[in-house]
């Protein structure tokens, strides 16, 4: 048994655009843009969509939005959403990079938000 919650939404920008992309959705969603400093390819909007992370991440491939799911175990998480149809891309550090049906991406990785509130929104899987 395991858990998993939808924990961001990632606005994908080429890297040369992200800071124009940036200060853009922030205006259009009135909300602050906070770079993180510890992870440089990404700027945090703050509170643009409740309860989700929502920031602009630049990459060096193509503009799309992603979703990244968190969870309590990665491999069970990952071979769950394999078994609905995704298939892995990639793996990055401890996440897995898959596509959903239709191409969507998505970042299957460990729990980064507050335990508490992990726990209170997770799903439970078997």
């Amino acid at each position: 048994m395991h858990r998993s919650r939808v924990y961001a939404l990632l606005i994908d920008t080429p890297r040369e655009e992200a800071a124009q992309a940036a200060a853009f959705w922030s205006a259009a969603l009135g909300a602050p843009a906070r770079p993180v400093p510890s992870e440089e390819q990404f700027t945090n909007l703050h509170e643009a969509l409740p309860g989700l992370v929502t920031a602009v991440q630049a990459v060096d491939d193509t503009p799309r939005f992603h979703l990244d799911i968190e969870t309590d175990d990665v491999e069970a998480e990952t071979a769950r959403l394999l078994g609905l149809g995704a298939t892995q891309v990639a793996r990055w550090l401890e996440c897995r990079v898959l596509r959903a049906p239709g191409g969507h991406l998505m970042c299957v990785l460990p729990v980064h938000s507050d335990p508490d509130l992990f726990t209170a929104q997770a799903n439970t899987w078997p």
